[in-house]
């Protein structure tokens, strides 16, 4: 796709800053430089995004738009442990990562994309990656949709502009609108994965389509980055939500149904010896109900996002603290706040800002204690000093 003096220029050049070597296309005559710094940019951003790309010579990265929508490894990893079986269809390619991770798991795919140049790349980067069994079409996803029949499993991820480029976010806003395509694409397939914006109202998409079995919250290093919506002919009336948190060891998985979620949350009139702070999937499906009665631990606030409790729930999907001691704000407890030197400071459903609060209480940034600046249920505004628990 490549000739062989613009390959040569992106290996020599591939660590450079890409904007500077945009205005040096006169140096170096018979290099497409265009196209070369698109390779720079896209081999750049791959180096944290999709470790496993970056370090495979040969792979064409696309223009930046379609670098920075794309699935990161971790992502596509998750989504291709949760498929299996014979055949498999990605509706929308894109860059063809989803596609390139959840076809290993198929003895057939099928890679759909309306954009003939992706089509070129996804080609190009299957067969470099090994992954001949990939059927690559260049067509709309609707219209492809008609002649699948017989699939395990489809995915979709609908693009989230409209036609003015603006973002949208509800999935019938979205092209293509799957509430629309809901009954044909479960006419095709026996499974159906949705790739919705992380912003998508969850109880407002599940109403929206009839036939949900699961839904998946990922995060990646406590940053909310999925939401994946399962479709299926087997759908019952409660559904299990899955909040995992993609970490450098491992995963925070935490699994609940959709009768717990909206069950009652309890909560405590202060601070017990342990504090705990939940990851950004558990803070996105809003599943403080299933929290309180699975694990045991009390909410401090309705607006706090912060739980409690006098025994260690080691299972809690997020960060754990132990509490050293709960201050409020009279003069002689802020002196002593103020001894410690220096903290991490958050605040949680409190007035302040963290620059603001540091300021107050004359602390350095850092250290191993940590002050969470909060409101009890009574309205109480305390800071609790805490340091982590490894458990």
């Amino acid at each position: 796709m490549l000739d062989l003096k613009t390959k040569e220029f992106i290996a020599a050049h591939r660590n450079e800053d890409p904007r500077r070597l945009a205005l040096q296309g006169n140096r170096f005559p018979g290099v497409d430089m265009r196209e070369a710094v698109v390779q720079v940019e896209g081999w750049q951003a791959a180096r944290t995004k999709l470790p496993a790309w970056a370090a495979t010579d040969g792979i064409v990265y696309p223009p930046r738009i379609s670098m920075e929508q794309c699935s990161s490894e971790a992502t596509a990893l998750y989504k291709a442990s949760l498929v299996g079986g014979e055949r498999f269809a990605d509706l929308t390619g894109g860059f063809g990562i989803d596609c390139s991770y959840m076809a290993r798991a198929f003895g057939h795919a099928t890679y759909v994309e309306r954009n003939a140049q992706l089509c070129r790349i996804a080609q190009h980067n299957f067969s470099l990656l090994g992954l001949g069994h990939i059927e690559v079409v260049n067509g709309n996803s609707e219209d492809v949709l008609h002649s699948l029949d017989g699939m395990d499993w489809v995915f979709i991820d609908p693009a989230r502009r409209d036609d003015d480029g603006r973002k949208v976010v509800a999935l019938s806003d979205c092209e293509p609108d799957v509430t629309l395509l809901e009954k044909s694409l479960l006419q095709k397939s026996r499974h159906v994965m949705v790739k919705c914006s992380p912003m998508l109202d969850i109880t407002a998409a599940c109403a929206q389509l009839g036939c949900v079995e699961e839904v998946h919250v990922v995060a990646v290093n406590n940053e909310c980055k999925e939401l994946l919506i399962i479709l299926g002919n087997r759908a019952c009336g409660e559904i299990p939500f899955h909040c995992v948190n993609v970490i450098p060891n491992g995963q925070q998985h935490f699994v609940f149904d959709s009768k717990a979620r909206e069950g009652m949350v309890s909560y405590c009139d202060a601070p017990g010896r342990y504090l705990y702070e939940p990851n950004a999937a558990i803070m996105k499906a809003g599943c403080h109900g299933a929290l309180s009665a699975m694990l045991g631990v009390e909410k401090l606030h309705p607006n706090s996002q912060l739980y409690s409790s006098d025994t260690l729930a080691r299972d809690f999907p997020g960060r754990i603290f132990r509490v050293e001691k709960v201050y409020g704000f009279s003069k002689a407890e802020l002196k002593e706040v103020q001894a410690l030197g220096c903290a991490n400071i958050a605040v949680r459903n409190f007035p302040d800002t963290v620059q603001q609060l540091r300021k107050r209480l004359r602390l350095a940034d850092g250290g191993n204690r940590y002050i969470f600046a909060t409101t009890l249920y009574d309205g109480d505004k305390v800071l609790v000093v805490c340091s982590k628990c490894t458990v």
